[in-house]
């Protein structure tokens, strides 16, 4: 399974809502599910190269961590 090694954020499963109907307020009678199917939300992970005590190491990290600037990278 694909991680981030920083914080461990890794893909999780969540529900995609098919709809009908115009809403409510933009004048219509409002919208109804007419289905449910399951999905999975994936993490942007990126592999990057990291310096880990010295040694270089590529490894996956999520792009929050990275803009949080929570790993060192190699140059």
């Amino acid at each position: 399974m694909r991680f981030c090694i920083v914080c461990g954020k890794q893909p999780h499963s969540g529900m995609k809502y098919k709809r009908r109907g115009m809403e409510k307020k933009k004048g219509g009678a409002g919208s109804k599910i007419v289905g449910k199917s399951y999905r999975q939300v994936m993490p942007n992970l990126q592999r990057i190269k990291i310096n880990d005590n010295g040694t270089v190491k590529r490894v996956l990290v999520c792009t929050s961590c990275i803009q949080a600037n929570k790993v060192v990278r190699a140059a």
